[in-house]
């Protein structure tokens, strides 16, 4: 009889402490409710904390168009292959003069090699992930294959909710493309855990350890994810954005998926879509930063 008050109480305990975790988290899912209550948009968030232990969402299942993350997918599938030695880091590729896309695309490697040049995949890396360039992005594209073969590859890895049908130029030749480069919120946060717990080894550690680097390196959307975060805050994360349709006036897309890392060494992962918007650029990047400083403020909170 005493052995089973034991575990009727150990039960109970255990309840408890799944109904406290899970009205926390209600606090948090309140918190981002309260965030885009009033904005004229259709905000996608998924949040996966305590290391991976919990999760929410708002919208999580709903599609919306990547734009630049899927750069975050495409460096993903040029890494599996350098594992495989049909690539390697150091080797060079030519770009030629007419390779470059025109100035309409954002290319800092473009403007910073107006001839072309010869560049090692590492580099194309660096350029398309870190700083979202769309000339090496639609090289390292070529590099591997075609658009559908980086959606192959992600789905091979367990991630269903997600389709890449165009590399840039073609993404951006009308503005009806973007719609078929899309994922859902809860898919986004769920490549990011896949691939950053590295389970099953799907990265060699040299190309695992470079990825996150380079990701940790992002220079674009500063005033997104990490926006309102303590400077010191690493951040591995992708961004993406469409513009805002000169007709319409809307923002079809204004993206940031990424791993906040706490003071403590934990970590939470953190998938923002931002779409069908009549914000304003600055106050949609508001919405992902204030999502991003209210998961932060109750993780490291709660994580204490």
């Amino acid at each position: 009889m005493a052995r089973l008050l034991q575990l009727a109480a150990l039960f109970l305990l255990l309840l408890a402490s799944c109904q406290t975790s899970n009205n926390k988290t209600d606090l948090l899912r309140s918190k981002i409710g309260q965030i885009v209550s009033d904005k004229n948009a259709v905000v996608g968030v998924s949040i996966i904390g305590k290391n991976g232990k919990d999760t929410l969402s708002l919208n999580g299942d709903r599609r919306f168009p990547m734009q630049s993350v899927f750069k975050f997918h495409i460096a993903l599938a040029v890494l599996s292959e350098v594992d495989k030695g049909k690539l390697s880091l150091n080797q060079e590729i030519v770009i030629d003069k007419e390779d470059l896309l025109p100035s309409g695309f954002w290319s800092p490697l473009r403007d910073e090699n107006p001839d072309g040049g010869r560049f090692a995949i590492e580099r194309l890396i660096q350029y398309s992930v870190s700083h979202s360039d769309n000339t090496a992005c639609d090289v390292l594209i070529r590099l591997v294959g075609t658009p559908q073969t980086v959606e192959e590859y992600i789905k091979k890895n367990g991630i269903q909710d997600i389709q890449i049908t165009f590399n840039e130029e073609e993404m951006q030749a009308k503005w009806e493309n973007m719609f078929q480069n899309w994922t859902t919120p809860k898919a986004a946060s769920e490549t990011l855990k896949t691939f950053y717990e590295n389970k099953n080894n799907l990265l060699s550690k040299a190309s695992y350890d470079f990825f996150w680097k380079t990701n940790k390196e992002t220079t674009t959307g500063k005033k997104r994810i990490r926006g309102q975060l303590p400077a010191e805050t690493i951040v591995a994360h992708k961004t993406g954005w469409s513009g805002t349709n000169k007709e319409t006036g809307i923002t079809a897309a204004l993206n940031d998926i990424g791993i906040v890392f706490l003071p403590n060494g934990e970590y939470f992962i953190i998938s923002v879509f931002v779409s069908e918007s009549k914000e304003n650029f600055d106050a949609n990047e508001k919405i992902i930063a204030d999502i991003a400083k209210a998961a932060y403020d109750f993780y490291a909170a709660t994580n204490k």
